[in-house]
């Protein structure tokens, strides 16, 4: 869990977590609030990591390379994901799935927080995706999501716990769009869960809809490109909805 002055909402979002959760990491982008003794409060136990960078990307690879269970998931601090949830992404993962993405326009999804403007943007930046890379990618930038820990390799991201890096392509929000088109170039098995996105409980987000979504867009293409480039490309990917619980392969060559 990614968390930057969440004072008023880690708490909620903690509390909420199912039971059987083996291992709770929280990594904090240095917050100057509360945030760190709230979820010590409601998880004694829980792992903080302290941010070696900046950004959102940079904060959940930090959490991805310190968690130690086979099954990681990832969810935000704000209180607009449901950890109730949690329990498709398993079950998308107990039927042969590695990386799992919530969406919030498959049907039994949605979001009372995506405006218009940002609604337009993620469709737009989901065909590129799907036309780059012969995906079919319902939400590429939303970041409820799963994956084993051994599929964490095929994301090929810097070391996290590096300063001396100073800011990498990956430390922001692009993140989510990096990790659904690597795994896909890495032949993981993705699944996609319907997953609702509620208003976050209180503050402001900081995600800038003209920003970010630029950076998803460069992403594509930078990784696009790479695949060009790369005589080594896989031959095939999985391609997998949660329609029916199966999996379905697709290969690069296909329509």
């Amino acid at each position: 869990m990614p968390t930057f002055n969440e004072e008023l909402n880690v708490g909620h979002v903690l509390e909420a977590l199912p039971p059987g959760i083996d291992e709770f990491i929280l990594v904090d982008g240095g917050s100057t609030d509360g945030t760190v003794g709230v979820a010590r409060d409601v998880i004694p136990d829980i792992v903080v990591i302290q941010q070696a960078r900046r950004g959102k990307g940079n904060a959940l690879v930090a959490g991805f390379a310190s968690a130690s269970c086979e099954r990681i998931v990832a969810i935000d601090a704000d209180g607009s994901m449901d950890p109730a949830e949690i329990a498709a992404f398993l079950s998308a993962m107990d039927d042969g799935a590695e990386y799992v993405r919530g969406s919030r326009f498959l049907p039994g999804g949605g979001s009372t927080d995506i405006t218009r403007l940002r609604t337009l943007g993620n469709h737009f930046l989901n065909g590129i995706a799907n036309a780059f890379f012969r995906t079919a990618y319902t939400d590429l930038c939303y970041g409820f999501n799963a994956m084993t820990k051994e599929s964490v390799e095929a994301f090929d991201f810097p070391d996290p716990f590096n300063s001396s890096l100073g800011h990498v392509w990956g430390d922001g929000f692009e993140i989510e769009t990096m990790m659904s088109i690597r795994a896909v170039k890495a032949g993981l098995k993705i699944a996609e869960v319907p997953s609702f996105e509620a208003d976050r409980l209180n503050g402001e987000s900081n995600l800038n809809t003209f920003r970010d979504g630029g950076r998803c867009l460069r992403t594509l293409i930078v990784e696009r490109m790479s695949v060009a480039r790369s005589a080594g490309a896989p031959d095939s990917f999985w391609n997998a909805r949660t329609a029916g619980n199966t999996l379905h392969r697709r290969g690069l060559g296909q329509a």
